[in-house]
């Protein structure tokens, strides 16, 4: 790879102004300064420092948002704040939102270039689960709890598929709950619930496979996965994909 190359992917500026650096002397190679911008690295073997900051080359990145209401889950809104303007001082080339939380829902979501990842989780074949926390008008029976967990009909070709439900408390009027489902249709939890006579007030995705929100983070703010969740991911999706 080309030095200007591994410093722009490092977001460490433009390649004009990154062969400026060069140039100037700014940056070494395995401790030895180097002045042509077209210089080929090992990126697996070579040490390159940057002002005398080692640098470890990244090209893939991972992020945690806590989605605040109000926001929409797209890279670009002609009309309202987008979950990516949260994040625009991240490092990254081509950040997306991994799947779509509506405007008024709240809770986790990931945030990543890595595409095969991104793809794996939100294939319906893979069955990735997501769970959210649910707050509803109405009342939920037995009945109405139980075809929320063998499949509802929510106006689509077939059921849903079986979720986990678990109630969290009830009074004469509302309920509190959380649904564990592993599809992702339009709106589909607040579908579900209008299938069983009832109204979403507030929903806030807790976790999706294995990655769950911080919660110290808090809303509209966000952080970098670590590499344990990372790799829990990753693992999740390659155990999911050979089944």
């Amino acid at each position: 790879m080309r030095l200007d190359k591994f410093l722009c992917d490092m977001q460490l500026g433009t390649r004009s102004q990154v062969k400026e650096a060069v140039r100037k002397g700014l940056v070494s190679v395995n401790d030895q300064t180097i002045t042509s911008p077209d210089f080929k690295l090992d990126i697996k073997n070579d040490n390159v420092s940057y002002e005398g900051r080692q640098l470890m080359y990244q090209n893939l990145f991972y992020y945690m948002l806590h989605k605040p209401a109000g926001v929409v889950t797209a890279t670009k809104d002609q009309q309202a704040p987008t979950v990516m303007e949260l994040l625009s001082d991240a490092r990254g080339k081509n950040l997306a939102p991994v799947g779509r939380l509506d405007k008024d829902t709240e809770g986790l979501l990931l945030v990543t270039n890595d595409g095969e990842l991104a793809h794996r989780l939100l294939s319906p074949e893979k069955h990735v689960e997501k769970t959210y926390y649910v707050e509803c008008f109405g009342v939920l029976t037995t009945d109405k709890q139980k075809l929320l967990e063998n499949g509802v009909d929510i106006g689509d070709k077939a059921l849903t598929h079986p979720a986990d439900v678990r109630l969290l408390s009830q009074c004469a009027c509302s309920y509190t709950m959380e649904l564990t489902i592993t599809e992702g249709r339009f709106h589909q939890v607040k579908r579900m619930i209008q299938a069983v006579g009832g109204q979403v007030i507030y929903l806030k995705r807790l976790s999706m496979g294995t990655l769950s929100l911080d919660r110290g983070l808090q809303k509209g703010a966000y952080r970098p996965l670590t590499e344990k969740e990372i790799l829990d991911l990753k693992q999740l999706t390659n155990m999911v994909a050979a089944r």
